[in-house]
């Protein structure tokens, strides 16, 4: 986990009932998920095998190890994990070394949130070597932290990496607003305590209490996120 949240962040976040805001990565904040998909797709040809669209809703949103893992048992493909985790990185790598989208939204909110110093993550089970490729994009500065899926013991769906984002912003996890877009990710978050905007990608994602679904980051700004607050109690 690399954090560079200064003190001064963390009190101006603290006198506001929105701490923290913490937002997922891909088909989030940036248009990759289908990168990840066409670097799937890629490997898997490279071994012989094609991948049936249908297990695209299963692998989105996963960890690299579940996702990973499904794909070799639904192939029966002759790789061990370590080995594809390996080649999958470096497929996503070459494809984002081109450059990566923002999604719908995106820049504006990151924007806003940093005029108004509160405290920023970015939270994704992708590993660290592409977090920071991606942050290269977007602009580290613009977070306070970033939490990576081989970083934490648990990756997403369990709790753990936004409950790591909060202690790292010195917040009170149901203080915080988390934006999510596919289930495991909202799951995560929700596990995690905190309040949760999904902004569905390739799946759908259902309403629940303490959750809002929308249609596109175009949706959501620094008022709208205040909201989700009026509910914690």
């Amino acid at each position: 986990m690399t954090s560079t949240v200064p003190a001064s962040l963390a009190r101006t976040a603290g006198g506001s009932a929105l701490q923290a805001v913490f937002l997922d990565m891909d088909g989030t904040l940036v248009d990759t998920e289908g990168f990840w998909w066409d670097a799937e797709r890629e490997v898997f040809a490279g071994l012989g095998h094609e991948l049936d669209e249908a297990w695209r809703d299963v692998v989105v949103g996963g960890p690299m190890t579940r996702s990973a893992g499904y794909l070799i048992e639904a192939t029966g493909a002759d790789i061990t994990l370590a080995e594809l985790t390996v080649l999958l990185n470096e497929h996503f790598e070459h494809r984002i070394a081109r450059g990566v989208p923002l999604m719908p939204g995106a820049e504006r909110l990151l924007t806003e949130l940093a005029a108004h110093n509160v405290p920023t993550a970015l939270v994704s089970a992708s590993h660290r070597r592409i977090i920071d490729r991606v942050l290269a994009s977007l602009g580290r500065d613009r977070f306070a932290l970033s939490v990576a899926g081989d970083e934490v013991p648990r990756t997403k769906p369990h709790p753990d990496p936004y409950l790591h984002a909060a202690r790292g912003v010195g917040a009170d996890p149901s203080r915080c607003a988390v934006i999510e877009d596919t289930a495991t990710g909202v799951a995560s978050a929700e596990a995690a305590g905190c309040r949760v905007v999904a902004v569905p990608s390739v799946a759908p994602i259902a309403p629940a209490d303490g959750r809002i679904v929308v249609g596109s980051l175009e949706e959501v700004d620094l008022p709208f996120l205040r909201t989700l607050m009026t509910r914690v109690n």
